[in-house]
């Protein structure tokens, strides 16, 4: 999932669009698209040639988000660290090769004569990458269920993020939407004894890059930002491998001759999604991008129960519930505030 997708869905009623905060890219999702990528998507209609077609990219996109539990499920017996490191280091070379074909170099220069903009591109690549390794992590250890309340909880964490940080102001709907949403939070903490810390723990940390990448408004695209945060984070990724190397924990050689193969893919895996995503987003309203961004935690929290057979008490499936009618309430009003802006 990318940053941008959530503005579209919590829509804040500040009346400053550069302050509205956005959420990744990712469940376990990658580098959010420009606002250039996204400035067209309000003027697209759904219905049209266009929109149909980036409908179905923004489908396929959330649907290959949607089944990462089944491929970071295969990666075992490669823990969170190494998998965090080979998917920084092979989506870097999927950039650069990309990069390399389009000839499209130019912008590092700019980036780099800019100390503000360097600043924050590290900062969101921290971010982004402990909402990886968090999130990986979650699936290694059996709770992909929690880890798709956290992007169920993302827009809302998102538009809290908007009041707090940015002092934005929300209209009443979007109150009644955190405000239901906090409420299901606390249920499920009573209910399983302590906190949903996996959840928390993914919804802020992305709601925190997608605050990151809103606050810089640089005109980077999707393979832009996501080359500069990985090439950022590069130097952390390699002491890693070496280290584990060196504790001889490393499992790219050692867990059977397609285990290679299967961390090297964790390239064009994060790439592929993004870059579909930003196509959708040239092609469609925003608030449609928004409320499509739901496939992905629904898809996973299928997968969860249904292929990897983790249990979910009657207990959790009420704070599900609720969570799921907070963001009713959120997709509700966006959609209103959308049809009263035309």
């Amino acid at each position: 999932m990318t940053a941008r997708t959530t503005s579209a869905a919590s829509g804040s009623a500040s009346s400053t669009p550069a302050s509205t905060p956005a959420a990744a890219p990712a469940p376990a999702g990658s580098a959010s698209p420009s606002a250039a990528e996204v400035a067209g998507a309000a003027a697209v209609g759904p219905g049209s040639g266009q929109g149909r077609r980036g409908a179905a990219l923004g489908i396929t996109a959330y649907g290959l988000w949607g089944v990462f539990p089944l491929y970071f499920h295969l990666l075992a017996p490669s823990g969170g660290f190494e998998i965090l490191a080979h998917r920084i280091l092979w989506s870097l070379l999927v950039c650069l090769v990309l990069l390399g074909v389009r000839r499209d170099f130019g912008f590092v220069p700019a980036l780099l004569r800019s100390p503000r903009v360097l600043a924050g591109v590290a900062a969101a690549g921290m971010f982004i990458a402990l909402n990886w390794l968090i999130y990986v992590s979650a699936v290694l250890s059996g709770h992909v269920t929690e880890a798709a309340l956290g992007y169920f909880l993302n827009p809302i964490v998102t538009v809290g993020l908007g009041v707090v940080v940015l002092r934005e102001r929300l209209r009443r709907m979007q109150w009644v939407a955190v405000g239901i949403g906090l409420a299901g939070a606390l249920y499920l903490a009573v209910a399983a004894g302590r906190p949903p810390w996996i959840a928390l723990s993914l919804a802020v940390s992305f709601a925190m890059y997608g605050l990151l990448k809103n606050r810089l408004g640089t005109s980077l695209d999707a393979v832009h930002s996501l080359a500069a945060e990985t090439a950022v984070l590069t130097p952390f990724a390699a002491v890693v491998l070496a280290v584990l190397a060196a504790r001889h924990e490393t499992t790219f050689l050692s867990a059977g001759a397609a285990h290679p193969v299967l961390l090297a893919v964790s390239g064009p895996v994060t790439a592929l999604p993004l870059l579909l995503f930003a196509a959708a987003a040239r092609r469609l309203p925003l608030v449609s991008v928004g409320l499509m961004q739901f496939l992905t935690p629904v898809m996973q929290l299928a997968i969860g129960v249904l292929v990897l057979h983790e249990s979910m008490s009657a207990a959790h499936w009420a704070g599900f519930a609720v969570v799921w009618l907070a963001l009713a309430v959120l997709a509700a009003d966006s959609v209103h505030a959308a049809r009263r802006a035309r």
